[in-house]
């Protein structure tokens, strides 16, 4: 537990020692940043708050999540491989009826029991179908935002129909989705109950597809011949705005020092839509560094180092543990974590060795898996027919994975390869894989609604 020392001015009186309130904590998280898309990397984007947030605090140069939306979101919500979960090789669809597994306990729920004031504003895609797949059933007493991805910044609308609602019910409001996030998040935090902290997680749609962006932040950006980056560019400072705007709310309600604030982006920037993760290789949808390396930056005023950069290997699948720790609640769970708790890490600066972490991404024609084992990494290309590809790095020498070094090490190719089968061999029968859109497909016209009880 957090403490705090106060000395007693009477001579006769020991010093005492009194439990500190917990601090609240936040979470961004961006959807489709690529690594150099922000300015802490030295991106033309424009994202003054966020490089903020990284100059206060620690900077993260090896956080990785997975190579698209919901295997990300699932390992944070439950410090659980998505391997586990059943969501390792693709997104939850909007035609899909999984969702990660009742069994598994979120994190908002661990900081519900101990006190905290829940909620979230923004994109869920973690299970639609069913009631007891909502954020509302997960831990978070306040639900805004939309359950799929790819919804239409202005009339919150995939696939025809309505996908904005507030605590399980459908609301239709005007206005661009990523400023609607940042007024529901502000609004929280001055409506509190200021006696209890609060778990306040803000997962932005931005700059994910469609490419839609306001004209005046366009504008901005008019100096920018490829129209793709162009409103990439408008998407990510719209949404820096918005952080910047929470974080004022932060300052003005006096909590920034007693507020823990995390910063991640979900997976690699999509080379297609004008992201850059230069000079990583590859970007969204693959196991290469450009698909699971993405900016991350964490701000505890007080308890980490301002402009630390950090080397520490971390994964989305930690934070839950780690954020659980640094504000003192249990994480209480039944099923063992794959995360770890790196606060004693970053808290202190001294990075610690990690045990083999994977990744993985179902494409047409085949799987992409990735294991990095301390200063290795091995990515396996598994064809549909055919031998599988392996493609060995010194991760440490060769961060831009340019020279493979399978041919000279096939034994140790041979037991990533292994290890790569065996996490493997953990994804449960029913759990989501890649496919087409099934015939005759058609979205409900309110999403929330269609859930089953």
């Amino acid at each position: 537990m957090l403490r705090r020392q106060f000395l007693s001015t009477l001579p006769a009186a020991p010093a005492a020692f009194t439990a500190a309130p917990r601090p609240n904590v936040l979470i961004f998280l961006a959807d489709d940043l690529g690594w150099h898309d922000v300015g802490f990397h030295g991106s033309e984007i424009a994202t003054p708050h966020i490089d903020r947030l990284a100059s206060q605090g620690v900077r993260f140069e090896r956080a990785y999540s997975f190579p698209v939306c919901s295997p990300t979101r699932s390992g944070l919500m439950t410090g659980r491989s998505p391997m586990r979960l059943g969501v390792a090789y693709t997104v939850i669809r909007p035609w899909s009826t999984y969702g990660v597994p009742l069994r598994e306990r979120f994190m908002p729920q661990a900081f519900l029991d101990a006190g905290y004031q829940t909620a979230i504003a923004g994109k869920w895609h973690l299970g639609h179908s069913r009631r007891a797949f909502f954020p509302n059933a997960r831990g978070f007493t306040s639900a805004y935002g939309h359950m799929n991805g790819a919804i239409d910044y202005f009339t919150h609308m995939r696939d025809g129909g309505l996908d904005w609602n507030r605590n399980g019910k459908s609301v239709r409001e005007e206005g661009y989705s990523t400023f609607l996030l940042g007024d529901e998040a502000t609004r929280f935090i001055r409506n509190r109950d200021k006696a209890r902290p609060f778990f306040l997680y803000v997962p932005f749609n931005s700059p994910h597809a469609p490419p839609q962006a306001p004209p005046e932040y366009l504008a901005r950006y008019s100096s920018i011949a490829d129209p793709r980056r162009r409103t990439y560019a408008a998407m990510t400072t719209a949404m820096d705005d918005t952080i910047g705007r929470v974080l004022a709310t932060l300052d003005s309600e006096n909590i920034a020092r007693d507020t823990l604030v995390l910063f991640f982006s979900d997976n690699g920037g999509p080379l297609p839509q004008g992201a850059t993760n230069t000079p990583l290789r590859a970007g969204k949808g693959a196991t290469f560094e450009g698909g699971i390396r993405v900016p991350a930056c964490m701000r505890f005023p007080g308890r980490v180092t301002p402009g630390a950069v950090s080397q520490q290997v971390l994964t989305m699948c930690d934070y839950f543990p780690t954020l659980a720790a640094a504000a003192d609640v249990s994480p209480g769970d039944t099923l063992p974590l794959d995360g770890r708790n790196l606060w004693p890490a970053i808290s202190t600066g001294k990075a610690e060795p990690r045990e083999d972490l994977f990744f993985s991404i179902g494409r047409a024609g085949g799987i992409q898996y990735a294991v990095h084992r301390r200063q290795w990494k091995l990515v396996r290309e598994i064809p549909a027919s055919g031998a599988p590809t392996n493609l060995l790095f010194h991760i440490l020498d060769d961060p831009n994975e340019t020279t493979s070094l399978s041919a000279a090490n096939p034994a140790l190719v041979a037991d990533l390869a292994a290890a790569i089968d065996r996490w493997a061999a953990l994804h449960p029968p029913g759990g989501v894989r890649e496919g087409p859109q099934p015939s005759g497909y058609k979205a409900p016209p309110q999403w929330a609604e269609a859930a089953l009880p």
